[in-house]
């Protein structure tokens, strides 16, 4: 088990690093992650719903994803609460003290999940959450120590080097940490470094010499890093598009922006250049696209992009010609009206829309998750997508869908044809679709394969982590042997 000084230490890249390099070695290998919190989740096989990053451990190691493994997901839907996901399905909302209270209750789950996946393989990466040394949430923990004592794994930390203070950040961990969980702890590794990693010898030798764990490598700076799918919201300001492209999408990066691994395949197009505005930054007037993402409240973020001026803004976009494509909660807001009769995203009751498309949703408690294939109406080409979420659209504009699936209509167009929405993710990852959609914007149709790229990726991550760790002795660790 992977466990982090912090959070965003780079455990989820290593993992899916390391599930490819074993994968490779010609191990059954599968990722693991008890207990995760993002909105950027992915569909699996099974029909549930688990975290963005242990789908792409999955695909890493040649694996399907499945709701075991990730099999607790919180999404946040406010500062102080999140939906929680058990096992691809979701249980309720709760804020902070409650899930605190109900925590303890989901470890059979946990372990439930954990059993099933490693009966099936050879070797299992877990991946922590957070801080391994979180000592005032250690009674009940199900995300890092106490998973690893309940399932009796050993442990490896992991530290950052590139934000400072990674002596400080080992060292303190293991001043934190009680006997027992010390005792599981069997060494360490540094990521993100940049330079000559001789530089950091003494450094090594302080943390050893501090804490007994051994050294099992550092990993340089791996800059490829940003051609893979990021998990967290807050990864997103660092992964802007290409400048030189010229489609002109902006994207609104609205608080409670979820699913927006949607912007991977347009970020990585060199037919595209992709800005990703927040704050209620101005629309830029040159933009031929306004893409609404995804949202884990969407209330709550239309009052958001109406206080930002964003409405403006986008209904001036249209008037000059320009296009606006809505995705799933932005297909949503981009509607006459949503209406939340039971109080899903809160207080019941109907809120106006931006009245760009003439279609209303309801919002429900049931949620729909499914793996979809279908065509796009205006170029043929097929896409593969996915479904996630807690409503249904109905209206006029319905009539004119963009896509069809399982041969029935699928989201909205306006008249004019400048303004569309559906709950597809993920259709800009299949090529052919990219292109024709880009090339109606006035693209190039440039030739870019966005699965063949996430695979090299991978490949080069195998690489890079098996130049730079001891391999081996991480495959010690796992065995249970003694390191030299």
């Amino acid at each position: 088990m992977l466990q982090g000084t912090g959070s965003n230490v780079g455990k989820s890249l290593i993992v899916a690093g390391l599930c490819r390099l074993f994968a490779r070695r010609g191990l059954r290998v599968a990722p693991f992650k008890p207990q995760n919190m993002s909105n950027n989740a992915a569909v699996t096989a099974d029909g549930g719903e688990i975290g963005r990053a242990q789908a792409l451990q999955a695909r890493a190691a040649g694996l399907q994803p499945l709701t075991d493994m990730n099999p607790v997901l919180l999404k946040p839907e406010s500062e102080t609460g999140s939906q929680v996901v058990v096992q691809g399905r979701r249980l309720g909302s709760y804020r902070g003290k409650a899930y605190g209270a109900l925590k303890p209750s989901l470890m059979p789950a946990v372990l439930e999940s954990y059993h099933r996946l490693a009966a099936g393989v050879d070797l299992m990466v877990i991946e922590g959450a957070g801080s391994a040394a979180e000592v005032n949430l250690r009674a009940g923990d199900i995300a890092n120590m106490g998973f690893a004592e309940a399932a009796d794994v050993p442990v490896v930390l992991v530290g950052d080097i590139d934000r400072g203070g990674v002596i400080a950040t080992l060292v303190g961990t293991h001043a934190l940490l009680p006997p027992s969980d010390l005792a599981r702890v069997k060494g360490f590794l540094i990521n993100r470094f940049r330079g000559d990693v001789t530089m950091f010898d003494e450094g090594l030798r302080v943390i050893a010499s501090r804490t007994g764990w051994a050294s099992l490598g550092i990993a340089p700076w791996f800059a490829d890093a940003v051609k893979l799918p990021a998990e967290d919201s807050v990864d997103l300001a660092s992964r802007a598009g290409r400048p030189e492209g010229p489609i002109r999408i902006v994207a609104l990066a609205l608080p409670r922006i979820a699913n927006f691994d949607d912007l991977d395949p347009l970020r990585l197009d060199p037919s595209v250049s992709l800005t990703l505005l927040s704050d209620g930054a101005p629309l830029p007037p040159e933009t031929d696209l306004v893409l609404l993402p995804g949202s884990k409240a969407t209330i709550a973020d239309l009052a958001t992009l109406r206080a930002w001026g964003w409405d403006a803004d986008i209904r001036a976009h249209v008037r000059r010609g320009g296009r606006v494509l809505g995705l799933c909660g932005g297909y949503q807001m981009l509607g006459r009206t949503i209406a939340d009769p039971d109080g899903v995203e809160g207080a019941p009751g109907t809120v106006e829309g931006l009245g760009l498309l003439a279609v209303d949703t309801v919002l429900g408690a049931e949620k729909r998750l499914a793996l979809v294939t279908g065509r796009h109406v205006a170029s043929g080409e097929e896409v593969e997508a996915y479904e996630i979420h807690m409503g249904r659209t109905e209206g006029p504009d319905a009539a004119r869908a963009p896509f069809e699936v399982a041969g029935r209509p699928e989201g909205a167009v306006s008249p004019d044809g400048r303004v569309a929405g559906a709950y597809l993710h993920g259709v800009f990852a299949r090529d052919g679709f990219r292109r024709a959609y880009l090339e109606a914007l006035g693209g190039t149709g440039e030739a870019y394969g966005y699965d063949a790229t996430v695979d090299a990726t991978l490949d080069a991550l195998a690489d890079h982590l098996e130049a730079h760790l001891d391999v081996e002795a991480l495959l010690a660790i796992a065995r249970r042997e003694s390191l030299r």
